[in-house]
């Protein structure tokens, strides 16, 4: 049997399809499965006739790879990263790669890499989005880790990705745990992009009364607009597609959200950072109260509230304010994401390419859309961007849109339609452009109880005081320190 060009251990749904994906690409590949009855299905059934081999044992693995081995794991975050990462460390040699494909939690791609440093081996982490049909036919691939091993894998990642105009939606990303951190600040922008289209569904379904058709054609004919993304396009089919009855099949779907934890990691590591990413949080957030169903069909039947039905002139009118209140809503999103990757690449020193990240999310991954080439062309005219809502793209935008925003939110309260995501957007965008807050009130709530102490505009910054509300309290102030 001739040397594997590459490995691929775990063979569910997403490493079956990215096995045949190298193989389609020219790439002979070695595949291990822990339940081994697994492997033999998938080389009798859909890698049939494929340059793909099984093994029987991690180390007949590594024994039929053509060295430097490139070794791809993925199996299931956490301790199963952990577990074959051991057995694999007495097996392969130093200058080999090891590559978690999987979708682990920054810290622990992070820990790995670290722990790693000194053996030799290389190690990458590596996010990966676009779910079971891009693993097939081309996904986002997000690499980080061992900068030295990129060569080995470059070909092989940039091959099987998505292109868009003949350009990889793969490409480095930084040191460390960079790429693993990249693909969950993506999985939160998703969780927020969801969350921002049923909103607007919640408005025109539930609120203006759309038939299954109109939304249908609602969301289609958005798909031809600014909001040309992927998830615009599978809302319309969803709204689109038929029960067996004839009846529309997402009306008879349950209303609880479920969640496998990256929204809220990309949350915590906002809270970590002291980025304001409300959106993403409230997008988190709105899938925990979805969850508590049987409490909120108790509480409708006791909580009053006014009827949800939206009274409007001009039915179109309002339609296209939904739209323009959703594409506001989305900038702010990506804002807060580019926010959050600023700080963590400042934090970590990973030296991340925003330009680049746009261009690796543009195609293949769940938030593919037109919209990342217009955040590729404000990186490109300004590499040194601070924030999304400061380029002339994004300003006008959000000055075209603003006024449709406010409205629609207006409606939503006046009705009681919850829109969680759209209403602290513009909360977010009201306060980034205001010069003054009411924070200096906060600072002196502080000083009062905890004497933690603040500054003044009219002393120069850095400089601390404290002040003796009461008369009583004493000058000695806490120390100052941020969290």
């Amino acid at each position: 049997m001739s040397q594997c060009d590459v490995a691929l251990i775990g063979l569910a749904v997403m490493g079956q399809n990215l096995v045949l994906n190298m193989a389609d690409n020219g790439y002979s590949v070695g595949v291990y499965n822990r339940t081994h009855a697994v492997t033999e299905q998938f080389l009798a059934g859909p890698a049939q006739g494929a340059s793909v081999s099984g093994f029987e044992s991690l180390a007949e693995l590594v024994n039929g790879l053509s060295k430097p081995r490139k070794i791809v794991l993925l199996v299931k975050a956490g301790g199963a990263v952990d577990a074959v990462i051991k057995e694999l460390m007495p097996l392969v040699d130093p200058g080999d790669l090891i590559i978690d494909l999987g979708n682990s939690h920054f810290p622990d791609t992070q820990r790995r890499w670290e722990a790693m440093q000194e053996s030799g081996v290389h190690f990458i982490g590596s996010g990966v989005s676009g779910g079971e049909e891009g693993a097939r036919t081309g996904p986002s691939i997000m690499p980080g880790g061992d900068a030295a091993a990129w060569p080995m894998i470059k070909d092989i990642f940039q091959s099987i990705s998505a292109k868009v105009d003949g350009e990889p939606c793969c490409d480095w990303v930084g040191s460390g745990a960079a790429g693993h951190y990249v693909k969950m600040v993506h999985n939160g922008i998703e969780y927020g992009d969801m969350q921002l289209i049923c909103e607007a569904y919640q408005l025109l379904d539930e609120g203006l009364g759309l038939s299954a058709d109109e939304l249908h054609q609602v969301f289609s004919d958005w798909n031809n607009t600014e909001l040309d993304s992927y998830l615009i396009e599978i809302t319309g089919h969803i709204l689109g597609y038929r029960d067996e009855d004839g009846e529309p099949l997402v009306t008879k779907i349950m209303d609880k959200a479920g969640q496998k934890g990256t929204g809220k990691w990309t949350g915590i590591s906002a809270l970590d950072l002291g980025m304001p990413v409300s959106l993403i949080g409230e997008s988190v957030f709105a899938r925990c109260l979805s969850a508590l169903k049987q409490e909120r069909t108790v509480a409708s039947k006791a909580l009053s509230g006014p009827n949800p039905q939206i009274s409007v002139e001009d039915r179109n009118a309002f339609i296209n304010d939904v739209k323009e209140a959703l594409f506001a809503s989305k900038i702010i999103s990506y804002t807060q994401g580019y926010m959050l990757l600023r700080e963590a690449s400042n934090e970590y020193g990973w030296e991340l390419n925003f330009g680049a990240i746009a261009m690796m999310w543009r195609g293949g991954c769940i938030i593919r859309s037109q919209f990342l080439t217009d955040i590729k062309k404000a990186f490109d005219k300004n590499p040194e961007l601070s924030n999304l809502l400061l380029d002339d793209y994004f300003k006008d935008a959000i000055d075209r849109c603003q006024g449709a925003w406010r409205r629609v939110i207006s409606k939503a309260v006046e009705v009681g339609i919850p829109t969680p995501c759209f209403s602290t957007a513009l909360a977010f965008y009201d306060g980034y452009r205001r010069e003054r807050l009411p924070a200096n009130l906060l600072q002196a709530q502080r000083d009062y109880f905890g004497a933690h102490t603040y500054e003044r505009v009219d002393r120069p910054a850095g400089e601390f005081f404290h002040t003796n509300w009461t008369g009583t309290g004493g000058d000695i102030s806490s120390q100052t320190y941020n969290v």
